[in-house]
């Protein structure tokens, strides 16, 4: 296995040789090295020059380093500097512009007219290259800047330095969201386990760089500078054979714990080996789910109408719960993002049963059996690919509501082909970039607190083998959806237990310190734990829409 967290900066990384190489024949606009916007055309440079760096702060307290673009294509425009985090190794691009509008009275770029200085590093008490000045472009009339100029003195950056983009070419940044939720609801009850801070974003008294995509902004400054729209861009996006090549190329490998008991399966070996379709108020009692859910009630509100549920025997429903590697596949749906500058893929897997969650409180580890436990589990990671040059930028590891976002030069690569791998916690079964245990929950949680576990094992999931494409809605009908991505209703039943009981059954085997520390992680376990309940399907989840934002916010975790 390569993993590359443990590199710096000045280590250039490349992508496995199994990235596809995109020839012009295979048809579209997808990976053709440029994109038009209708207007404006857009491409990477990926040549650097160091202009400013620090040493400390940000992930691992390595610092982070600033760059302008060099060796730009003719014609083309920097729209702004550029930013890395230290911790890993230095991959990324800049994006630079080229009027292509053919109209000299109303131009897609124009250069600023003037600069603002809006930000210095004098006040930053750390290790440091020098000063930093940050300069936010004043556009002209009917543009915007896309990005703030850096530089190591006070001089003001030449106008030339950059172009601010036309403004029908841009729309101002939106607030990142809270989480990406795997819930059915936008309930915020679970905020009080939550404390919720950006690890993706390092924040510099004021100058908040995100870290996967190499932009950044000045705090309370926000919608001063935009972000291409990219509405026209969607005809770069892959069509269904480069699909299944990006599929080829990327797909992960997912190592289960050791001791994980409920692995995957596919929907299909759900339904066929005897999972049930409740209807509440229905005579009839539960009836047989046909081969891909043909019928399943479809779409509707996300009610408790129907509901999903383990075969009623008891030897078929125990085989059932533990899942089986032999027969699971994973979905895929590939959807536009920066209004098609990037494809979203989406790797779904399903596990027929989510075990008890397990919580550690000082050296002690407690299974909270039956709190967590449910029928029915959908868990997810998103490859975020560019559509410029068809390489994988970053990927999403969701995980309990929430998700991090790490760059391509941060995970961890399969030698043997090249593949991401992830891991999945055990029991909870949420994806992670790395192996090693992650206690979460509020301060304090390496003393106590709901732990996930993750090692590798000979429990594998390669993604790519038997892998299902069930949506990409820009490509109309050639994607069919199976009936059971329209069940918007419940995988599993709710059922609520006596907390107090089972509790104080894991309680009485502690020595008095102990119970308290426990006492503690049991008042904030958000009210979803207390009882069983079963999850929505892919397609009801607020990740199925939209942008999982690279600046997402996330709950305090700590590697333990």
């Amino acid at each position: 296995m390569s993993n590359n967290s443990q590199h710096n900066i000045y280590t250039l990384f490349q992508l496995p040789s199994s990235v596809p190489k995109w020839t012009p024949h295979q048809g579209g606009g997808f990976a053709s090295g440029t994109i038009d916007l209708g207007g404006l055309a857009v491409t990477h440079v990926t040549s650097f020059k160091k202009i400013w760096s620090t040493n400390e702060g940000g992930s691992g307290n390595l610092g982070t380093t600033f760059y302008d673009p060099v060796a730009i294509p003719n014609s083309f425009s920097s729209l702004g500097s550029y930013a890395h985090s230290n911790n890993i190794p230095l991959f990324g691009h800049f994006l630079v512009a080229k009027d292509v509008s053919n109209d000299p009275y109303n131009p897609s770029l124009k250069s600023p007219i003037d600069y603002v200085l809006k930000w210095t590093s004098h006040s930053l008490n750390i290790t440091k290259d020098g000063e930093c000045y940050v300069w936010l472009p004043i556009a002209p009339r009917g543009y915007k800047a896309i990005g703030y100029v850096i530089t190591s003195s006070f001089d003001k950056p030449t106008l030339d330095k950059v172009s601010c983009v036309r403004q029908d070419f841009t729309e101002d940044h939106t607030t990142a969201k809270k989480t990406i939720s795997n819930d059915d609801d936008d309930n915020d009850d679970d905020d009080d386990l939550i404390r919720f801070e950006n690890q993706n974003v390092i924040d510099m008294n004021g100058l908040h760089v995100h870290s996967s995509m190499g932009g950044f902004k000045i705090k309370n400054d926000e919608h001063s500078i935009g972000k291409l729209k990219g509405s026209k861009a969607n005809n770069a996006m892959p069509n269904i054979f480069q699909i299944r090549n990006l599929i080829s190329a990327y797909s992960p490998i997912v190592y289960f714990h050791p001791d994980e008991e409920y692995l995957p399966s596919s929907v299909d070996w759900f339904f066929e080996s005897g999972a049930l379709l409740y209807h509440n108020g229905s005579d009839q009692g539960p009836i047989p789910i046909q081969k891909n859910g043909a019928n399943l009630p479809q779409g509707g509100p996300t009610d408790r109408r129907y509901w999903l549920d383990l075969p009623v025997d008891g030897s078929r429903k125990d085989k059932v719960k533990i899942g089986t590697l032999k027969n699971a596949n994973a979905y895929f749906h590939v959807k536009p993002v920066a209004g098609g500058l990037f494809s979203d893929i989406s790797v779904w897997i399903f596990h027929p049963f989510n075990g008890a969650s397990i919580a550690k409180v000082l050296f002690l580890t407690l299974s909270l059996k039956p709190v967590g436990e449910h029928v029915g589990d959908w868990e997810h990671m998103t490859l975020r690919i560019s559509n410029i040059n068809g390489e994988l930028n970053s990927v999403c590891f969701a995980r309990h509501s929430w998700g991090e976002w790490v760059s391509a030069s941060a995970l961890e690569w399969d030698d043997a082909n090249g593949k991401i791998v992830a891991y999945s916690s055990l029991h909870s079964h949420g994806l992670y970039s790395k192996s090693g245990i992650v206690s979460y929950g509020w301060k304090g949680a390496k003393v106590a607190g709901l732990i996930d576990k993750m090692a590798m094992s000979n429990k594998i999931m390669d993604t790519g083998v038997g892998a299902v494409v069930v949506a990409a809605e820009y490509l109309g009908n050639v994607v069919v959806e199976p009936p059971w991505l329209n069940y918007m209703r419940k995988w599993g039943p709710s059922k609520a237990y006596e907390i107090v009981e089972v509790l104080t059954e894991i309680k009485k085997d502690l020595k008095w310190y102990e119970r308290i520390l426990f006492g503690k992680i049991i008042e904030k376990l958000p009210r979803a734990l207390l009882g069983e309940d079963g999850p929505t399907g892919p397609k009801a989840k607020k990740s199925w829409s939209g942008d999982e934002e690279l600046n997402m916010v996330q709950p305090r975790a700590e590697a333990i």
